[in-house]
Order: C-alpha cells, then sequence, then structure tokens
C-alpha cells in the first residue's frame, strides 16, 4: 500500500508539474500576442497621426493658395478697372476687356490645376501610411496561414 501511495504522489506531482509548464507556456503565448497587437495597435495609431497630418499640411496649403490667389485676382480685377477708366475709345474698352478676360480666365485654369495637383500631392501623402499599416497587416495574414 505504501508503494501504490508512492506511485500515486509520484503520478500527482508528475501531472501538476505538466499542468503548470501548460500553464505557463499559455500565458507566455497570450502575453507574447498581447504584446504584438499593442505593438501593431501602436504603429496604426502613428499611422493615423500622420496621415491627419499630411492631410493638415495639405488643407493648410491649399488655404493658402486660395488666399494668393484672391488677393493677386482682386488686385488685378482693380488694375483692369482703372484701364478701363482711362480708355480713350470704345475700341480701346473692348481690347482692354477682352485681354483682361482671357488673363483672368488663363489665371483661373492655371490656379484651379495647381489647386488640382496640391490635392492630389495631399492625398497621397495622407494616404501613404494607412497603405503601408494595411500592406503590413496582410503580410501578416499571409504569413500566419
Amino acid at each position: 500500500m505504501a508503494t501504490s501511495a508512492e506511485t500515486l504522489k509520484t503520478q500527482a506531482e508528475k501531472h501538476t508539474a505538466a499542468g503548470s509548464q501548460a500553464f505557463k507556456e499559455a500565458v507566455d503565448k497570450s502575453l507574447t500576442a498581447l504584446n504584438e497587437i499593442n505593438a501593431h495597435s501602436k504603429q496604426n495609431l502613428e499611422a493615423v497621426v500622420a496621415s491627419t497630418t499630411a492631410a493638415t499640411k495639405g488643407a493648410e496649403t491649399l488655404g493658402a493658395q486660395a488666399i494668393a490667389y484672391s488677393k493677386k485676382a482682386v488686385e488685378d480685377g482693380v488694375a483692369a478697372a482703372r484701364s478701363l477708366g482711362a480708355a480713350r475709345s470704345v475700341q480701346e474698352v473692348i481690347e482692354l476687356q477682352t485681354t483682361y478676360a482671357k488673363s483672368a480666365l488663363e489665371t483661373y485654369l492655371a490656379e484651379l490645376n495647381k489647386a488640382s495637383e496640391t490635392v492630389a500631392a495631399s492625398v497621397k501623402e495622407s494616404l501613404t501610411p494607412l497603405n503601408a499599416r494595411v500592406t503590413a497587416a496582410v503580410e501578416k495574414f499571409q504569413a500566419a496561414r
């Protein structure tokens, strides 16, 4: 009976040790996974901040361009009005008005192209950090398969 009790005790100790080891390994795996998730979340947040910063910079640039264009358009309009006021004939008025209209349209189209380029560059810069995070996530999921 003493040997049976000793055998039972030995078996219980082996199972307890194995259970403790399995529990420790599971906890270690869980902590490792949690650390990876935290690192991934931190990188995602950093990407969102970088994206927002790029979008804000683009909006500021676009606003500055719009203000500069508006100021120039008003100055050009005032100069054109003065020229029209100083015109000596109807023919001169028509020529000045035509020249001003053509110049104003060309300037507007150039400004529109410039604004389009600024918006496109801003969108590209804003999406770059987010695209990098999506790519990293896809690669991680593919590697896990």
